[in-house]
């Protein structure tokens, strides 16, 4: 009764602890309700509890909880241990417990793992066979997830939304178009209801692959409920887009409307002013992210120096590069050589090209970048050397080619 009324703290707890006798039952109830809420490791420490001081042993129940409470956790060395335990008890192969190996080990971005239970469980269900498709959606592993979907359907297994949801994650990655309005027609004729997870799995797939967000803006105005991840996902499409002044106008009802925006959020506005030029704004909301706890990350510093760059603020961003707390990666010096390029400073795109090839080296792009800057500015002989460079080492870029 008080784990359901959110009393789990000290409530339920202190009822457990002074029962005279525990069963198996009550070890399961209060060890599922840790491991379903915020405190899995509180459920990790109440299964140690029971192995150590009772007779009670843990059943096919038991270890499902335990197991998906190891994933709450982040706790990957638990999850194995507790994994040899369900061998050693012969329970591995259990449906239940296959599904929260095949859960736990997704989590930890094991997917190899994950796949190993799966292969090994005799008996699979539409549970099983979802979160393995889930698990290799969500690690960028969509040609083998598609693999799984194909089988799901020579087998009958029943589709849902949760399995559409992977689906749609698969043709962002892929580039789907096509086969993402189809599933997007199969939930429609099937009279799904689009929640909040099939939404923002819809508007992120319209998103990444349409030339147009009309698809997408169409269900975003359509979706009763919109969490962070919604308004993330129209904000990033309008703001990647070069659409600044709606992506802007988004995230001011966003704002409004007191949800809080997340690191997504911010990279989604500080493209739209790259794509711009408003550096005074992309400047304030840099500074913004402090105020809702948001931690900035490379991608949020290469949109800024993109920015600035794009303005022809050269010398700055390549300051705001050196003033930066993290080490620049490729992304951010690639923002600013781009820069360089666009506003023909060969003196500061000499220093970044170096930078990137010494950052590296195997990228022959970064050597062709500074070839190509060596001939506008009229040093065909130190190009020359690049080239020659170039070929002694083996390095070829490869050409480029579009999914769409």
């Amino acid at each position: 009764m008080y784990s359901h009324h959110n009393k789990l703290l000290p409530h339920s707890l202190s009822v457990f602890v002074h029962m005279p006798e525990r069963n198996i039952f009550s070890w399961n109830i209060i060890i599922g309700e840790f491991s379903r809420s915020n405190f899995p490791e509180k459920s990790m420490e109440l299964f140690l509890q029971m192995q150590k001081s009772s007779d009670v042993k843990p059943d096919y129940f038991t270890l499902p909880l335990v197991l998906r409470a190891c994933a709450g956790a982040g706790t990957m060395k638990s999850g194995f241990c507790v994994h040899g335990l369900c061998v050693k008890l012969g329970m591995a192969v259990s449906l239940y417990i296959s599904s929260a190996l095949v859960f736990m080990y997704v989590t930890f971005g094991r997917v190899s793992a994950a796949r190993l239970v799966f292969d090994r469980t005799p008996k699979r269900d539409a549970v099983l066979w979802t979160a393995m498709l889930a698990g290799y959606a969500q690690n960028g592993e969509p040609t083998l997830g598609f693999s799984v979907f194909r089988e799901m359907i020579s087998l009958g297994i029943e589709l849902d939304g949760v399995v559409m949801v992977s689906l749609l994650l698969i043709c962002s990655q892929l580039g789907w178009l096509k086969h993402g309005k189809s599933v997007h027609g199969w939930c429609v004729r099937r009279c799904l209801e689009i929640g909040i997870s099939l939404g923002n799995a819809l508007i992120d797939m319209y998103v990444k692959c349409s030339s147009s967000l009309s698809h997408a803006y169409r269900l975003f105005v359509k979706m009763p409920h919109r969490d962070v991840i919604t308004w993330s996902s129209i904000i990033l499409g309008y703001g990647l887009a070069g659409s600044s002044e709606i992506a802007l106008q988004l995230f001011g009802r966003m704002l409004i409307g007191g949800e809080k925006p997340n690191n997504v959020t911010f990279l989604g506005v500080l493209s739209a002013c790259a794509h711009a030029g408003m550096v005074k704004r992309a400047y304030s909301f840099l500074e913004k992210m402090k105020d809702y706890g948001v931690v900035a990350e490379l991608k949020h510093y290469a949109c800024m120096v993109d920015c600035l760059g794009k303005a022809g603020l050269l010398e700055e961003a390549e300051l705001f590069i050196e003033e930066m707390p993290v080490k620049p990666d490729g992304a951010v010096l690639g923002a600013l050589l781009g820069g360089c390029q666009v506003h023909g400073n060969f003196v500061v795109g000499e220093r970044v090209a170096k930078r990137l090839i010494a950052l590296e080296p195997e990228k022959p792009g970064y050597f062709v970048l500074l070839s190509n800057i060596y001939a506008a500015s009229g040093r065909f002989g130190e190009a020359e050397k690049v080239r020659g460079f170039m070929q002694q080492r083996n390095l070829s870029k490869v050409p480029g080619y579009s999914l769409i």
